[in-house]
């Protein structure tokens, strides 16, 4: 996915585009590292050397980096999410990309080790000014300069348009005596890139003719730089079976638990990052089930609610999955388990891990079975009160006399208790008693 370079920009027809920070984080404890994978993509959009925002990242977040040209391979000390990291980027580019005067990103660097220091030239409206001198990148700029050997940028955003420019040396003369200009049209190869001077026309035509270079170049070339680099990593793992990528999320999940951050919010993105990548969203819930809810299943629900509601906020496949992860647990403890079916599934609605909806529609008409046909026709028995309560509830919502108004997200079964009396028992005074019970399912 592409977005404007300028983020206040909030035009879909902006025509500076670029991709979004992709971030990998390897490794664990004193070594743990976020590997910045298309770094070298989003820096050849922005017109600036990877080095750079590499180096700005580190310096904004305080840790070290490390990158190889060569192997376009950028790296920071950390673990850092994708979102973080895209937010430090919209600064780098308000700082050091965009044009003050036009807010224009089509801007050249240049350094001549004097001050100012650094200057930004727009080549949209020609503004040209000095950059933040007391900011630590602008003395890493000063040490390596765009033009030097760092920069690995063959072609920047100002730059695209070349075919609409020619190059002028100290070599090129202009007669001033008869008044008439000559310029020498041969291809001559420079190698002090000092000597070089861009010339460029202004016409109505040519400026036409840049603008559609803009539009459809940079577009396309950043899409498809962009989905090569997402390919490589959203498909992790893409060779091997569906199976054995469960195995891996299975794994990744538990390491997450044992280290004691799986609460953390940021990992929250990154656990459901590596269930993207290995193509296991609508199925990782299930996975978390058997992680996260080993023991006291309800208070476990209350304390994991959040990661549970990250997959489940727009999938109902991955309502399903916790509600057949859930099927699963009972099956395994079904003595410790089944009494308490009504409280579980009570939970799982009021935390808003599963909606009504999902629940409703899974005791009247069964997903595909994950449990024998006796443990599944035992859940649906003692989950039958609570099914009743939530489609009379449903029913009361649509009519139009109804007075009692309650909130859809936190419910008080009490309010309408007198409603239901003759109906249906309480669903949760039937299993009140049994919430303090620690639950033992070793055996997962």
């Amino acid at each position: 996915m592409t977005v404007n370079v300028n983020s206040k920009t909030t035009d879909t027809f902006y025509r500076y585009k670029m991709p979004n920070i992709l971030a990998k984080v390897e490794g664990r404890g004193n070594g743990i590292k976020t590997v910045l994978v298309n770094i070298p993509v989003v820096a050849k959009a922005l017109g600036r050397p990877p080095m750079y925002l590499t180096r700005y990242f580190a310096l904004e977040l305080g840790v070290q980096s490390q990158f190889d040209s060569r192997n376009n391979r950028y790296i920071i000390n950390g673990s850092h999410i994708a979102s973080e990291l895209q937010n430090l980027l919209n600064d780098f580019i308000r700082r050091f990309v965009l044009c003050s005067k036009c807010d224009n990103p089509e801007t050249i660097l240049s350094s001549s080790g004097k001050k100012p220091p650094v200057r930004q030239k727009c080549k949209a409206c020609g503004h040209s000014e000095s950059l933040d001198a007391t900011h630590k990148l602008t003395a890493y700029i000063v040490k390596h300069p765009p033009n030097s050997e760092l920069n690995t940028q063959k072609e920047s955003i100002a730059e695209l348009p070349a075919k609409s420019r020619r190059k002028v040396t100290k070599r090129d003369t202009i007669s001033a005596k008869d008044g008439k200009e000559s310029l020498r049209t041969k291809k001559e190869s420079v190698n002090d890139e000092d000597d070089v001077e861009w010339s460029e026309d202004f016409s109505p035509e040519s400026v036409k003719k840049r603008r559609e270079a803009l539009t459809s170049g940079i577009q396309a070339y950043a899409k498809a730089q962009f989905a090569y680099a997402k390919n490589q990593v959203i498909c992790e793992g893409s060779e091997k079976s569906e199976r054995d990528r469960a195995d891996i999320f299975y794994s990744y999940v538990k390491q997450r638990k044992s280290d004691s951050t799986i609460s953390q919010h940021d990992v929250h993105n990154d656990i459901y990052l590596k269930a993207e990548r290995l193509g296991l969203i609508e199925k990782a819930p299930l996975i978390l089930v058997q992680v996260l809810l080993p023991t006291n299943i309800v208070h476990e629900l209350k304390k994991y609610k959040k990661i549970f509601i990250r997959f489940t906020i727009d999938s109902q496949e991955a309502e399903k999955s916790v509600l057949r992860g859930i099927e699963q647990l009972i099956e395994l403890q079904k003595s410790e388990l089944l009494p308490k079916t009504q409280h579980i599934l009570k939970t799982l609605y009021d935390e808003d891990i599963v909606t009504a909806d999902v629940l409703v529609r899974w005791a009247r008409k069964p997903f595909k079975k994950s449990v024998s046909e006796e443990v599944h026709l035992a859940i649906m028995e003692k989950a039958e009160p609570l099914i009743q309560w939530l489609e009379n509830e449903s029913e009361g919502e649509e009519e139009s006399d109804l007075e009692i108004v309650y909130d859809d997200k936190v419910r008080d079964i009490h309010i309408i208790k007198v409603e239901m009396k003759q109906q249906v028992k309480d669903p949760e005074t039937e299993t009140e008693k049994q919430e303090k019970e620690d639950i033992d399912i070793d055996a997962i």
